[in-house]
């Protein structure tokens, strides 16, 4: 792989290797990681992992939760077994493609599924020149396969968390209503004032309560970025910098 650099996520408690040129992990794995109301013991599956942000992020919040990654690309599958190791967390890393699941996950079910599929649609813009960054910006694979295949690996009573673009809310919403029940949305609002772009959405396998609408929690506090400033709400800096935990129902 190219050039590499190792970045501080949670204030330090995690440390990443990840390229320097193409796919980098931000703030939204990070933010879907908070969101899981995992315990020790538990086992959670992290489709299309990536690095590994999101699972070892989980794994810091909650000492003794188990945990798997699947990711398609080898090369960022081997960095994210790499961090693992070197953040001694309890995280699997197997290589392999939604579309041909691995034997060894179709024998598994695990209490939580999460995901942070890509936000565009192939055919609906130009693709990136890195192929990592293209296939994780992009992807071929449909948002209704993730919420299938999510919703097979799911145990009973578990449930499935994704991070995603509000533009494809209407279709993985529709996903989600065929395999899974009681569905919860959380938009994340920029900064006052300002649409959502991106939404939180929780189901759960075999879930029969009503549709939640969360009030949107803001993650910036002004109408523009503050130089030099930690421009980020206190629950939002708490996330990134502490690890904590950020509920669906208790959103500020």
């Amino acid at each position: 792989m190219a050039e590499l650099s190792c970045n501080a996520f949670l204030g330090g408690k995690v440390q990443i290797w990840q390229p320097v040129r193409g796919y980098r992990a931000g703030v939204d794995p990070v933010l879907l990681a908070a969101t899981i109301p995992a315990r020790a013991g538990q086992r959670v599956l992290e489709l299309g992992c990536g690095v590994g942000v999101a699972s070892l992020c989980l794994a810091a919040r909650v000492p003794g939760v188990e945990v798997t990654g699947l990711e398609i690309q080898p090369e960022y599958a081997d960095l994210a077994r790499r961090n693992a190791v070197e953040n001694a967390a309890d995280f699997t890393v197997i290589t392999g493609d939604l579309q041909q699941l691995p034997e060894a996950l179709k024998q598994q079910q695990f209490d939580h599924v999460m995901a942070n599929p890509p936000y565009f649609r192939r055919e609906a813009g130009t693709g990136a020149t890195d192929p990592g960054r293209d296939l994780a910006l992009g992807g071929d694979t449909p948002l209704s396969l993730w919420v299938e295949v999510a919703a097979k690996r799911c145990a009973p009573r578990g449930y499935v968390t994704f991070i995603q673009r509000v533009e494809r809310l209407p279709e993985l919403m529709a996903a989600m209503h065929l395999h899974l029940g009681s569905l919860e949305l959380l938009p994340l609002i920029p900064r006052p004032g300002r649409p959502p772009q991106l939404i939180l959405i929780r189901g759960r396998r075999g879930g029969r309560a009503d549709f939640k609408l969360h009030p949107g929690v803001l993650v910036h506090p002004g109408n523009a970025h503050q130089d030099g400033g930690e421009d980020y709400t206190p629950l939002m800096w708490d996330v990134q910098r502490y690890g904590a935990y950020l509920p669906f129902d208790n959103a500020e």
